[in-house]
């Protein structure tokens, strides 16, 4: 991917130097396996990216939740976010038509749109943006959200800016969803660990009902479990309770299970 020409921003910048700073660019977006990950730094960052290697005035990121609702998740300005917060409370903007698309919405000139997004062009308008070029964040069929670039000036993109801005946008994309399968995981590590720690206490206190009521094992499970849904009590909070001493098991082994 050719590297776009960027703004200088007040100094003379060489190809190698964009390079560079491009490369440590998808380097920070990509390493989201360190501990401590903070989601909104990270697209925090990468609106601030955007804004450094593409020239934008402004960045925003959208994202959407499992329900399909839409939430300002990060902006490189003040600005910027109460543009953004407008396009999702109101439903308009190119950002929104974006995310729900999935598919780049660009805008050269937000004053030259009709009525498409009468109300997102006012607000932008009123916070000096005058273009808006949304870029989805997405990975196959899986819709992470959308990147906006917002300018100051009317203006298209050239291709290289596009690609570079979309490139950015789907490492960003892959880092979420990479992130959000380790939370997963480690939810259903969790889940799995007091499942595992569940099934301890209830053998202990099987052990402990047979032992006290001379029966088998399987009747003393039979005559916890009965005891627990005929009093409403959580299986293994009862369990519990008989590993501790503080249950009643003489009324739990009198209960007659034929």
């Amino acid at each position: 991917m050719a590297i776009p020409s960027l703004p200088a921003r007040g100094r003379t910048t060489s190809a190698d130097d964009r390079e560079l700073r491009v490369s440590q660019a998808f380097v920070l977006l990509a390493d989201t396996l360190v501990d401590g990950f903070d989601i909104v730094d990270f697209l925090r960052h990468l609106t601030e990216q955007c804004t450094e290697l593409l020239g934008s005035t402004a960045a925003a990121v959208i994202l959407v939740d499992q329900r399909g609702e839409l939430s300002v998740a990060a902006t490189s300005s003040e600005r910027a976010e109460l543009l953004e917060l407008f396009a999702v409370q109101t439903d308009d903007g190119p950002c929104v038509d974006c995310v729900r698309g999935r598919t780049p919405v660009s805008c050269a000139d937000l004053s030259g749109t009709g009525g498409r997004w009468p109300r997102f062009s006012a607000a932008a308008h009123e916070c000096g943006f005058r273009a808006a070029h949304a870029l989805p964040m997405r990975l196959r069929n899986q819709a992470v959200g959308g990147l906006t670039l917002l300018d100051a000036e009317p203006g298209a993109l050239s291709e290289d800016v596009l690609r570079l801005g979309q490139a950015l946008a789907d490492v960003a994309t892959i880092g979420i969803l990479q992130q959000r399968a380790i939370e997963r995981g480690d939810q259903l590590a969790d889940q799995l660990q007091t499942a595992l720690g569940s099934r301890v206490v209830i053998e202990q206190a099987k052990g402990i009902l047979a032992t006290v009521g001379g029966i088998p094992l399987d009747e003393a499970f039979d005559r916890l479990r009965g005891y627990a849904r005929d009093h409403r009590h959580r299986l293994t909070e009862l369990a519990r309770n008989i590993t501790t001493g503080t249950a009643d098991t003489a009324a739990i082994l009198a209960r007659d299970n034929r």
